[in-house]
């Protein structure tokens, strides 16, 4: 019997699972809203802006641990969607895009808003470079095919989004019920590779027999719900471990053994303890720019001569940047649970390290006793090290942050300490300003029961502050911290610093300092918005907005004194050549 494709597309994702599809409207996608409206087991988050809806999408994914699902229209709408899928992308985070397009019939007649300069219906095209697969659903009868097999693209070996490219009139077509029937008969989830008991005790072999041994981890053992299997390895062999910026809260910093942060933002102390290594047992990363000082080898990793064991799940990553000793494809969970099951047979009592432990403990203090005054001044606006200061004080042990990209995301990734695993959300991959208050929206859809708390510099807040009739009208609890120092901050620092000029970082007026009222902004929108005036009132103000389960906007005005770095970034040696230059204060 044929049916309604719309309406069987629905019933496809509620059998599913799907509780929530992100998007917004346009004439090629209302046939789908329309079955959609029928529904009692998904909900449409709708948002102003396409971009919106895809980073919210990706909050709700790295929370969830399942693809999410955005609706998008087509030209401008899948163009708007370009940056938030993208860095999704950047960050392996499952997501399944449907987006209308024109109707398959009209392909090369140029209809209205049809991507055509190139080739005739290609708007499609604008995808390619960055998600996994491309779909355009060209026969009506496809359509379960396809959509079955972009959940499981999505969601298998290394996650990221896909695109089914859906012309509008497939949305309206009639299709055999047999055909979604027939895929629903599909697994669910691919079963991922694991180790054998044979390699994982060379791997421990050689860990545990290395003189300066570091466990170097990133964001794919959060991504592989690995969490409790990488803590319980650490524990168990006494290794100190080092993270990147996206496997920061991997490892809970008050683990003796947690070192923290490498490359540019990352301390002294714990690029010199990688670059000294004579063993690195890399688990999920790919050795990023920023984390490993543009790769120079006299500031954080030295590879040769130290040796390198890359366990990912994406063999592509492996050796990309640093050549490897051992080089295991794996899914993270799955091979942690091997290496456990190894480490205790090899050695029953848990190996400590209280040499290491005393190091990484007086290290930490004094980095704590170095950054006591900024921390603690009552200084107006406020130093950014005293916000988060009092953000740490104020939130919840198991708070969920969610970072934009500026002072907020390289400050906290520097600098502050995470007391539960995988509460740290920032766009790393793409540095996507804008990111911070959709993706924590999406967080809280995705993790209700958890205060989320959205970091954000004034830049980033000003980059989707529609964001806001989505979280007023869904009535999600997030609070928003804007750390406001009326710039683009960071690059004003740079710019500053290299070229003695502020010119097009700062934000004015008549030549005058200009900045808008955040927090009657956020009021407009129907959002308790509370303008910051003391230093001394910020952290009561936080303490009553968390607890108000409420959305609330707080605008923190502060200082613009640069993130202070230990590392280097290759960007420093274009600009300044010769020279010891990174960011400085503009205030």
């Amino acid at each position: 019997m044929k049916k309604n494709m719309s309406e069987q597309i629905v019933k496809y994702l509620e059998d599913r699972g799907i509780e929530y599809i992100f998007g917004m409207c346009g004439h090629t996608n209302i046939a789908f809203l329309a079955e959609l409206a029928k529904s009692d087991r998904i909900k449409f988050v709708n948002v102003r802006h396409e971009q919106i809806a895809s980073h919210a999408a990706d909050g709700y994914a790295r929370v969830t641990k399942k693809a999410s699902v955005v609706l998008s229209t087509l030209g401008p709408g899948i163009t708007n969607n370009v940056t938030g899928v993208a860095t999704a992308a950047l960050d392996s985070i499952p997501m399944v895009v449907i987006a209308g397009d024109v109707q398959s019939y009209y392909f090369g007649k140029h209809p209205h808003q049809e991507v055509n300069l190139h080739a005739d219906g290609a708007q499609s095209e604008i995808f390619r470079p960055f998600v996994k697969r491309v779909w355009r659903v060209d026969r009506a009868e496809l359509f379960p095919e396809i959509l079955e097999k972009a959940f499981t693209m999505a969601e298998s070996g290394r996650p990221g989004p896909v695109l089914i490219d859906v012309p509008m009139d497939m949305f309206s077509a009639h299709v055999e019920e047999s055909l979604f029937s027939r895929v629903k008969c599909n697994t669910r989830k691919l079963e991922k590779p694991s180790i054998d008991e044979e390699l994982a005790e060379r791997v421990i072999r050689e860990i545990a027999a290395a003189k300066n041994p570091v466990i170097h981890v990133g964001g794919g053992v959060k991504g592989a719900c690995a969490t409790r299997e990488f803590e319980a390895f650490v524990n168990h062999m006494g290794i100190p471990v080092s993270c990147t910026l996206m496997g920061k809260a991997t490892l809970p910093d008050t683990n003796p053994l947690m070192m923290g942060m490498t490359g540019f933002w990352g301390t002294k102390f714990i690029n010199d303890k990688c670059r000294g290594a004579d063993y690195i047992l890399a688990m999920g990363t790919s050795f990023k720019e920023c984390d490993s000082s543009s790769w120079y080898p006299d500031f954080t990793f030295a590879g040769p001569p130290t040796k390198l064991i890359h366990i990912d799940i994406d063999p592509a990553e492996i050796g990309r940047n640093y050549p490897v000793e051992i080089g295991v494809v794996a899914d993270l969970k799955k091979a942690l649970t091997v290496l456990n099951k190894v480490a205790r047979r090899l050695y029953p009592t848990p190996r400590r390290n209280p040499a290491a432990e005393q190091e990484i403990a007086q290290a930490k203090q004094a980095f704590r006793e170095a950054n006591r005054a900024v921390e603690e001044t009552n200084q107006f606006p406020m130093s950014p090290q005293r916000i988060l200061a009092d953000l740490r004080a104020a939130a919840p042990a198991d708070a969920l942050i969610v970072t934009d990209v500026g002072w907020n995301k390289n400050g906290i990734g520097q600098q502050f300490s995470f007391y539960t695993a995988d509460t740290f959300i920032t766009p790393g991959g793409l540095a996507t300003m804008g990111f911070g208050v959709p993706g924590a929206m999406g967080v809280k859809i995705g993790a209700p029961d958890k205060t989320v708390i959205a970091v954000v510099g004034d830049g980033g807040f000003g980059q989707n502050p529609a964001v806001l009739a989505s979280i007023a009208a869904e009535n999600v609890p997030v609070v928003v911290v804007i750390m406001n120092n009326n710039a683009f901050g960071t690059i004003a620092g740079l710019i500053k610093a290299h070229y003695d000029t502020t010119f097009g970082t700062l934000f004015t007026r008549n030549g005058e300092e200009y900045a808008p009222d955040y927090a009657g902004i956020a009021r407009n929108y129907g959002i308790d918005g509370i303008s910051i005036e003391r230093a001394e009132d910020f952290k009561p103000e936080l303490e009553k907005a968390i607890k108000a389960n409420k959305p609330v906007v707080l605008d923190v005005r502060m200082v613009n004194i640069p993130t202070p770095t230990e590392g280097h970034w290759d960007i420093m040696t274009v600009f300044s050549p010769g020279k010891t230059v990174h960011h400085v204060s503009t205030d």
